[in-house]
């Protein structure tokens, strides 16, 4: 992304303008997140649906997000970031609006992948139009500005979600996504100006193709293997099919004079260890806004609202930690930061596994700050850590890169978890000692279980009590915060060894082959 071209200085009302769209896209993004998680019972209580169609609600919008941010941006670099931030906004909020109106589960799905399409092309766009109308502190504050407004998402979207669901109903939520979207929408419509790339090349849509193909391969075949079984033919050859896509993704990259990913970069091992970083939080923390309001609702019995407001606990440190990470770094090494903030989380994951299902709510408020806190000091760090690297002519491809990895690595993250989560209930379940539950009754209602459908459950297992079903979960859910802490601890230890490693100067570019070619 070229930004060296620069427009005129708009006046102080328009850039202000143009902040505030961009910041109420920026907004939408986790509120259309954190919504929907908390709304998932609410929905399949009113429009049912397989517990593969109620993942798809949360995976559809990561996935379409994560899969499309690089070609959005290569988009919004050659036809103007104006046009696709409108665009963008405005297929955000029409399918929000549709989703208000959804008549099936399946429908909701679809839609929620139009969602994470818009959102692609809002955040990708609205970020370089930024970027052109501001400079220096100004910029940097600007920028500071979009990761509060991803902070409140973060913090208050399950509250505001839960509030909106008690009083109105759950698809409330998509209305109010919309009448965001569509403010987003007026006030860059009047006030953000039109920029391009003058040096913007085609799409790389081989690359496209191959990468979003390889993730919705991945993702399909992990959720619907707790269902069909890992090793069916389903499970085998839809995983093997991502496995042929990736192949595939990689060796175009290789060979194209203007790839999507520059594969180059990741011969820099601090390069590599922001792309882990980017992605760790994944396992730590973003999965948690899925699962928690799933085990507070249809486990704990807490309402939506409840639950919006245990979230809170997770979700605040975020407003403050950041900012004051930021100011430790000008004293204290950035992977330090870092990798006590991810073992910090892992602390807070062990204590959360002692929590078991139908203790009080203020037991879980000292593990779910202590992960909040965790994940927030590296989260202030991330970003400027993406760009700072690697190479100045790289910048803007390593921005790209490292957004698509952390949202596309929410999505797979997501996947994974979900996955693992439902084999575990299945071999919970099986594992219980109940009575009469054979391994297909346990394969079958375990996935419900899993997504915190326990009186869905118990439908499906009459011999089995609803205190038994809340105890197979609680275990399988103590084993997967064993495994999410296992990663978090792993993920702190290489990042501390990648990012040990001193950033290339400047203008070092001897080192990336891809860098030569376009100098």
């Amino acid at each position: 992304m070229n930004t060296n071209h620069r427009m005129k200085p708009a006046s102080p009302a328009r850039r202000a303008f143009v902040l505030a769209a961009v910041c109420l896209a920026a907004l939408c993004m986790p509120l259309s997140f954190t919504g929907p998680a908390i709304a998932i019972p609410a929905i399949a209580a009113d429009l049912h649906g397989t517990p593969l169609a109620l993942a798809w609600i949360t995976n559809a919008f990561m996935l379409s997000f994560g899969g499309c941010l690089m070609v959005a941006g290569a988009l919004a670099d050659r036809y103007g970031r104006k046009r696709v931030f409108l665009l963008g906004m405005g297929v955000f909020s029409a399918a929000a609006l549709a989703l208000s109106a959804a008549p099936g589960i399946v429908w909701l799905d679809m839609l929620r992948a139009v969602q994470g399409l818009g959102c692609a092309m809002a955040l990708s766009s609205g970020l370089a139009a930024l970027a052109q109308e501001f400079d220096g502190p100004a910029r940097a504050r600007a920028f500071s500005l979009i990761g509060t407004a991803f902070g409140v998402g973060l913090a208050f979207g399950p509250f505001l979600a839960g509030t909106l669901i008690t009083r109105t109903g759950w698809r409330a939520i998509f209305v109010a996504a919309a009448a965001a979207g569509l403010a987003a929408l007026l006030a860059a419509a009047r006030a953000m100006r039109e920029s391009r790339d003058p040096q913007a090349q085609g799409v790389d849509w081989p690359g496209a193709l191959t990468f979003t193909g390889a993730l919705s391969l991945f993702t399909y075949g992990l959720l619907q293997a707790p269902d069909s079984g890992w090793g069916s033919a389903a499970s085998l050859g839809l995983l093997g099919g991502a496995a042929l896509l990736l192949a595939a993704f990689v060796r175009v990259e290789r060979r194209a004079v203007r790839p999507m990913l520059d594969l180059s970069l990741f011969r820099l091992p601090a390069f590599a260890g922001v792309q882990l970083l980017a992605a760790a939080p994944a396992f730590s923390f973003v999965v948690l806004l899925v699962l928690l309001p799933a085990r507070f609702i249809g486990i704990e019995g807490y309402s939506a609202l409840e639950a919006g407001r245990m979230m809170i606990a997770l979700s605040a440190p975020m407003l403050v930690l950041p900012v004051l990470a930021g100011l430790a770094a000008q004293r204290i090494a950035p992977a330090h930061i870092c990798a006590s903030g991810l073992l910090l989380a892992a602390g807070g994951l062990l204590w959360l596994s002692t929590c078991v299902p139908g203790q009080s709510p203020y037991t879980l408020l000292g593990p779910l700050l202590l992960i909040g806190c965790g994940i927030s000091l590296p989260w202030g760090l991330m970003d400027g850590l993406a760009i700072s690297v690697v190479p100045v002519e790289r910048a803007g491809m390593a921005a790209g890169i490292f957004n698509t990895t952390r949202v596309a690595g929410e999505g797979l993250a997501l996947a994974i978890v979900s996955a693992l989560l439902g084999t575990l209930t299945v071999a919970a379940l099986g594992g219980a000692g109940m009575a009469g539950i054979g391994a297909q009754q346990a394969a079958h209602a375990g996935p419900f279980l899993a997504l915190g459908e326990l009186r869905h459950a118990a439908t499906l297992l009459p011999q089995a009590g609803v205190a038994e079903l809340a105890q197979a979960y609680g275990t399988a859910f103590r084993h997967l915060l064993y495994v999410l802490a296992s990663i978090t601890t792993a993920s702190a230890l290489l990042i501390l060894a990648f990012l040990r490693h001193p950033a290339p100067a400047a203008t070092d570019t001897a080192a990336l082959p891809a860098c030569k070619a376009q100098q």
